[in-house]
């Protein structure tokens, strides 16, 4: 009981604190809050913490945050010193919003949209706190001067509610299988050639740096935007392809049926032509060398995939994964 109670104080504490940086006039210089004793970190105390580093990084001033000694941060798998980076041109975030946690493993995750002058860029982001320090941030900012995406309008990041809304017990898969969903996804992808190795809702959509890219004939990014989720894997589309490597999973959040991968995708460029499962003979888009950092979000309901989002960022091909797993 002494525990529990401990605990629930020191989250409280945390919500307590990320409401007061809601207050007008707050410039990033408030007092950090004080977390004295190590304990589970409920959804509200993550979004604490979670809110906290986001009004710090919007005040471009991360002097009272409660960062781990050995704290590790990275910009699309650089690693560098928070302050750096983002921090440095930060200008705002967008109207999109999503959030979400994993009280398990103590990490909580967010999807946005960051601004930089005149550019919008989609942003995704995973905190992991441990014993109330903030001991890992891991950030990508797919920048439209890096070619990753067009400098899209912010009318174009529009709030998925399926991120949002809370699934009811029956709805909901057992974390390991949630997973495996997510690896049979990378599996299916990886070469692609027709087969599916997961299972797909038959309302799936797919977004890519805030672009939908399933379901949606006016988006003309290749040949299959008309599609759905499992239409175009088994149409064979992204044969080229040729690696979905270095893949995690840190975060889990159950109630909400999310999960949060970590991949590279990597392209050899070796592919010239190749045959669809309909017949259709493509030239391959990807025929220099190169690799995509991504963070995804998947949305899972009754056992199938519902929504998914990609932040991606280019980095060089065969780049080094700085989370990768021991």
């Amino acid at each position: 009981m002494r525990r529990a109670f401990i605990t629930a104080c020191v989250c409280f504490g945390i919500v307590f604190f990320s409401a007061s940086l809601m207050r007008p006039g707050y410039a990033g210089n408030s007092a950090a809050p004080s977390v004295a004793v190590a304990g589970a970190c409920n959804r509200d105390c993550l979004y604490g913490f979670l809110d906290q580093y986001l009004k710090a990084l919007t005040a471009k001033d991360p002097s009272h945050l409660p960062l781990a000694a050995d704290v590790k941060f990275t910009e699309n798998n650089v690693v560098m010193k928070i302050g750096d980076g983002l921090w440095n041109t930060i200008s705002g975030f967008g109207p999109y919003d999503v959030k979400f946690a994993d009280t398990k493993t103590g990490n909580v995750g967010y999807l946005g949209v960051v601004q930089e002058t005149h550019t919008n860029s989609p942003f995704a982001m995973r905190i992991k706190v441990v014993d109330g320090k903030i001991a890992e941030v891991e950030t990508i900012v797919a920048r439209p001067a890096a070619g990753a995406t067009p400098n899209p309008n912010l009318e174009r990041y529009v709030d998925k509610e399926n991120f949002r809304s809370t699934l009811s017990p029956a709805e909901r898969s057992p974390r390991a299988k949630m997973i495996e969903l997510v690896k049979g996804y990378f599996d299916t992808l990886q070469q692609n050639n027709g087969t599916l190795h997961t299972v797909f809702d038959p309302d799936c959509n797919r977004t890519e740096n805030a672009l939908q890219s399933t379901n949606n004939p006016s988006n003309h990014m290749f040949p299959v935007t008309n599609l759905g989720c499992a239409g175009q894997f088994q149409m064979g589309y992204f044969r080229y392809d040729d690696r979905a490597r270095d893949r995690r999973y840190p975060l889990v959040d159950e109630e909400r049926g999310l999960v949060l991968a970590g991949v590279f995708l990597d392209h050899s460029g070796k592919l010239a032509t190749y045959k669809m499962t309909d017949g259709r003979q493509l030239e391959s888009p990807m025929r220099t060398p190169s690799s995509l950092c991504i963070l995804e979000l998947f949305k899972i309901r009754n056992g199938k995939i519902l929504q998914i989002a990609a932040n991606m960022a280019s980095v060089p091909y065969n780049m080094p994964s700085v989370w990768r797993e021991k």
